[in-house]
């Protein structure tokens, strides 16, 4: 920490010499504004916000500690109050320019008073080095510098106003970029060697491992805010340079090496060129310093994952022939995920293996991969539920791959199933992949499980017709068939007696398989011996009976 504040110090200390904004040279103060066409509401709330200023501003002098720091927070608030009034009459163009000039060139006199004001105090901060603690101070002079980017941004929007209502600012305008220009150079320079220091500094952090001092901590952490301090200050220098219609390529780069954020400033083609240019250069040199070492890391990388492969498809072999002649009886769903699941876990060995004969220490990888996993697991809470919901159903196997089943409102044939969802076969052919916490959650009817079932079916005959004679002929008919199971025995009772009719219950067991088969061959056969033997089957009827006066 010490040997970089001479250099950390010249740097700060040149920065304060780069010529501010003097009250000089902007347009000189004016009375203050006439009502003219702006509504009493609205200027009554520009007076009392300009007189609230202007009145902390005298207080400011004599403050001291933290009623200064008080004082320096309301004045900003209410300036920026006051301009957001400026702003919305100035967009809205229902005022009339010359009731906005004199509120613009007040702004314009009020931001070089605080500028200079900020100077001030830079410098007497700069005045203090290496008389006390001069990370404290270099620490104040960064948020110092942080305050003056707000008002620089501020200086910028009240040129622009200015340009809107006609004022001729053309001169202050040129020498607010020249400041801008110097002020992103120095910062330019200081976030590169305070990313130089960081850099050192982590590096001694992790020679250091588990003896780590505390200074060495604190160093680190005063440089990772000091470099955030700097870059965010180097990127609103880039922003306001931007709208003043200046190059700002090399500042773009130099932020996106800090922060290898890629946004759309990248896809400025000076950036994007330079950006490539320092990568080929940096490809150029490692390949002809390492090259031959590093060809053969890649060659002994690729042929660890070719025996990965080899190796995965062996496991993959005999995992398949244990589970399906295990004593447990696992079920086709448990057999194919345990498979599926050693080869996924011998390429992820494999992998690690290959990474770490590249360089990579598999201990912060696996950390990072741990971190990603909480973060992954909050945004994916329903896919995590999806999975719970499957390893419950391949533990609990209410079903097996080729059941037909009834749950989520889907009725078809189990084709496949993964960790997160289920595919159905419906009975007319259409895949449905239905996701698994959807059939864990309702009710699951596996219509195939048992080697059994009952179709039941209802026929009914006219009042008229001879109960006796239906009865033999339907238990005839379901006798006959050849796939109606002889037991249990099939059920043929008389079951209501209808508005219409008198309704029989026929109830045979059959296979699963066959239950469709059976229900239409029954129906049909009843049909034609029921009209055979002259026995009616009734539709519904009603007597209506006329009366005449």
């Amino acid at each position: 920490m010490l040997r970089m504040l001479p250099a950390l110090l010249l740097l700060m200390t040149t920065l304060l010499m780069v010529p501010s904004l003097s009250a000089q040279e902007i347009p000189a103060a004016v009375p203050e504004t006439t009502s003219g066409n702006i509504d009493t509401p609205t200027l009554d709330k520009i007076t009392l916000l300009q007189h609230t200023i202007d009145h902390d501003t005298k207080r400011l002098s004599a403050a001291k500690g933290e009623m200064r720091t008080i004082i320096e927070y309301r004045i900003k608030n209410k300036s920026s109050q006051l301009r957001d009034e400026i702003d919305q009459l100035i967009t809205s163009g229902t005022t009339e320019p010359q009731y906005l000039i004199p509120l613009v060139q007040n702004q314009l006199v009020f931001l070089g008073q605080v500028i200079n004001y900020l100077d001030a105090d830079l410098a007497l901060l700069s005045s203090k080095l290496g008389t006390s603690d001069d990370s404290k101070i270099v620490s104040a002079m960064s948020n110092r510098e942080f305050e003056r980017d707000h008002y620089l941004k501020a200086t910028l929007d009240t040129l622009q106003w200015a340009e809107t209502l006609g004022i001729d600012v053309a001169t202050q305008k040129q020498t607010f970029t020249d400041f801008m220009l110097q002020r992103a150079d120095q910062f330019d320079s200081l976030v590169n060697y305070t990313q130089d220091e960081l850099q050192k500094a982590v590096a001694e952090a992790a020679k250091a491992g588990a003896d780590i001092s505390a200074e060495q901590k604190a160093n680190v952490l005063a440089l990772k805010e000091r470099l955030g301090q700097n870059s965010s200050s180097l990127a609103i220098s880039a922003t306001i340079l931007e709208s003043l219609g200046q190059n700002v390529s090399q500042i773009k780069q130099t932020l996106f090496s800090v922060s290898g954020d890629i946004t759309q400033d990248v896809l400025n083609f000076s950036v994007a060129s330079n950006l490539l240019q320092g990568w080929a250069k940096v490809i150029k040199d490692q390949t002809i310093n390492n090259g031959p070492n590093l060809t053969f890391k890649i060659l002994v990388f690729l042929f660890i994952l070719f025996v990965t492969s080899l190796v995965a498809k062996v496991v993959t072999q005999i995992m398949a022939k244990t589970v399906r002649a295990s004593k447990l009886q696992f079920s086709q769903l448990l057999q194919e995920f345990f498979i599926s699941l050693s080869s996924k876990v011998v390429y992820a060995l494999g992998l690690l293996i290959a990474l770490s004969q590249l360089g990579f220490e598999l201990g912060p990888l696996l950390a990072g991969f741990g971190i990603a996993g909480v973060i992954i697991g909050f945004a994916l809470q329903d896919t995590l539920s999806n999975f719970a919901s499957g390893m419950m159903i391949l533990i609990y196997r209410p079903f097996d791959v080729g059941n037909l089943i009834n749950a989520a409102g889907v009725t078809g044939r189990v084709s496949h199933m993964s960790l997160v969802s289920t595919t159905i076969k419906t009975l007319d052919n259409q895949r449905l992949i239905v996701p698994n916490n959807k059939i864990w959650g309702d009710t699951i009817n596996n219509i195939t499980a048992e080697h059994q079932r009952r179709v039941d079916m209802t026929f009914g005959i006219s009042y008229s017709d001879n109960i006796e004679h239906a009865e033999t002929i339907l238990k005839s008919i379901v006798e006959q068939h050849p796939k109606v199971h002889p037991q249990p025995e099939p059920i043929v009772k008389l079951h209501t007696l209808g508005e219409s009719s008198v309704d029989f219950i026929v109830r045979p067991w059959v296979k699963p398989d066959d239950y469709w088969e059976v229900y239409w061959d029954i129906t049909r056969a009843v049909k034609m011996r029921f009209d055979a033997e002259g026995i009616s089957i009734p539709f519904p009827q009603r007597d209506v009976h006329i009366y005449q006066k």
